[in-house]
């Protein structure tokens, strides 16, 4: 039986410093459009909510049960590098923790939730079509096996929000196992408040990585692990060919996980200098740009913790970033190509393969999924989505060599069909291109949701063949490519 009677929230007993108490606005009928089921239960909700009539006005902020304590963050942050210390949950609320199935504690959040005192000229409201983009993003990324946060419902809502026009506003229930930002840090650091920065610090090793505690330097092994985990996640990031679109330090997890979903896309085209975000006029967040910035990022935390790290070893630390890039970076290309062992002259097999997909304008998830099925389907396929096949298939003459270099424990050749299955549980047949979202965006603005659903089911498992939906594999329609997305939410 589910309840909510166990229910924690250890920021929320931090010093009134890091945060303020904010009852949420309801909305006008809310009423659930999506409900993430395989999230629920793990976090021992129930599965259905139609049955449960208080999960909605509890989670809608309408009826706050005595044990919440919703409060709104207080963070800053560097916005396309210029430092803003006037940042926080301008729409956001923390309600509560809860324990999953496995011990694992994540945040409750209400997102749309009303003003809070880090509006600032904003209302504190979500729109619609913001929050389909996210709920359907972050359970894509999950299904991907990107760290990112979750969502575990939607709801939306009579209440007319204005942007550029009035539209309906709307309301996310996001869960992460942290909200914690760069920006929190940053915050104290230059507000002077030292004793509050150290508490932070010492928040994150107890509640993240314990074992930092057994280090001779504990916030030297702390800052590591973000380093390590920004890496990792950064890498995930450029082999599955996704733009967050915003990378200001206050969208940056410190545990790692993607944060805040925006101006996102998935490339359509391998296009390196893409740019999502349509406010982005000198491309600081464009898909190549990304790996600098995250250590631009990283860099500014370091210095956030100057007062308890000394400058070699923030240093030391930094250093360490590109290795772990590129390490990280090559093992996920490995498994796209289907290439376990190292051999002489993979990274110019990598690197002209990149050239070859930006110089044929070639689409990137269709790519490396159709280089996963030769065992099927052969190697026509891939070399029709190339104008110049000549071109293509000196690349692939010289990838099926390097493949004959694969050996299994018996000093076999790895076959056509070993190396595939093991390239198709890397190379997602589905993604959420953005004129996907846009569709789904335009039928639920019409009152139907059943795209939006849809959408959500199959990009949980976007590896899987799908046969009924084969269609959203399909190449985007030209009105439907690199599209250029706003941050107004």
């Amino acid at each position: 039986m589910w309840s909510f009677s166990s229910v924690s929230n250890r920021f929320a007993a931090l010093p009134e410093a890091f945060f303020s108490k904010v009852a949420p606005t309801p909305l006008e009928n809310t009423r659930w459009v999506a409900w993430n089921s395989a999230l629920a239960k793990q976090l021992s909700l129930p599965e259905s909510h139609q049955s449960h009539p208080q999960l909605m006005s509890i989670l809608s902020g309408s009826d706050v049960p005595k044990n919440f304590v919703p409060i709104a963050m207080k963070y800053a942050g560097h916005q396309f590098g210029v430092y803003n210390p006037d940042l926080g949950d301008g729409r956001g609320l923390l309600l509560c923790e809860l324990t999953d199935v496995n011990g694992a504690v994540w945040d409750i959040h209400l997102k749309g939730a009303g003003m809070t005192p880090y509006s600032r000229s904003g209302d504190g409201r979500a729109v619609l079509r913001s929050t389909i983009r996210e709920y359907l993003c972050s359970e894509a990324m999950h299904g991907l096996g990107i760290p990112t946060t979750r969502a575990l419902g939607m709801m939306v809502s009579d209440t007319p929000v204005y942007r550029e026009k009035a539209e309906q506003g709307a309301l996310l229930i996001r869960c992460a196992e942290s909200h914690i930002r760069f920006g929190h840090f940053e915050h104290f650091f230059y507000t002077q408040q030292w004793d509050e920065l150290k508490l932070l610090a010492d928040k994150v090793i107890d509640w993240y990585w314990p074992e930092c505690r057994m280090s001779a330097h504990p916030y030297e092994s702390m800052f590591q692990r973000v380093v390590d985990t920004t890496a990792k996640m950064i890498a995930k990031w450029q082999a599955i060919g996704f733009t967050h679109g915003v990378m200001n330090t206050d969208n940056m997890s410190i545990i790692g996980q993607t944060f805040d979903y925006g101006p996102f896309a998935f490339l359509d085209d391998y296009d390196p200098s893409y740019i999502c975000n349509h406010s982005d006029y000198e491309g600081r967040y464009a898909f190549d740009q990304q790996p600098r910035i995250a250590l631009w990022n990283l860099s500014a935390l370091a210095h956030s913790l100057s007062t308890l790290i000394s400058k070699d070893r923030l240093e030391n630390a930094l250093s360490a970033y590109e290795g772990l890039l590129g390490r990280y970076f090559s093992s996920e290309m490995r498994n796209k190509l289907g290439l376990l062992s190292r051999q002489e002259g993979d990274t110019e097999l990598f690197s002209d393969l990149f050239s070859l997909l930006e110089r044929q304008n070639t689409d990137y998830t269709n790519f490396m999924r159709q280089l996963a099925m030769v065992d099927q389907k052969g190697y026509q396929p891939v070399l029709d989505l190339f104008v110049d096949r000549s071109m293509a298939g000196k690349w692939l003459e010289r990838y099926i060599r390097r493949c004959e270099l694969e050996v299994d424990e018996k000093g076999d050749v790895v076959t056509n069909c070993t190396r595939c299955n093991r390239m198709r549980q890397h190379n997602p047949k589905y993604i959420l291109r953005n004129y996907l979202a846009q569709q789904a965006i335009e039928k639920a603005q019409q009152g139907d949701f059943s795209m939006v659903n849809s959408l959500a089911k199959l990009l949980r498992s976007p590896f899987d063949e799908h046969p009924k939906h084969e269609k959203l594999a399909s190449l985007p329609p030209d009105w439907g490519k690199g599209m250029e997305i706003s941050c107004s939410s």
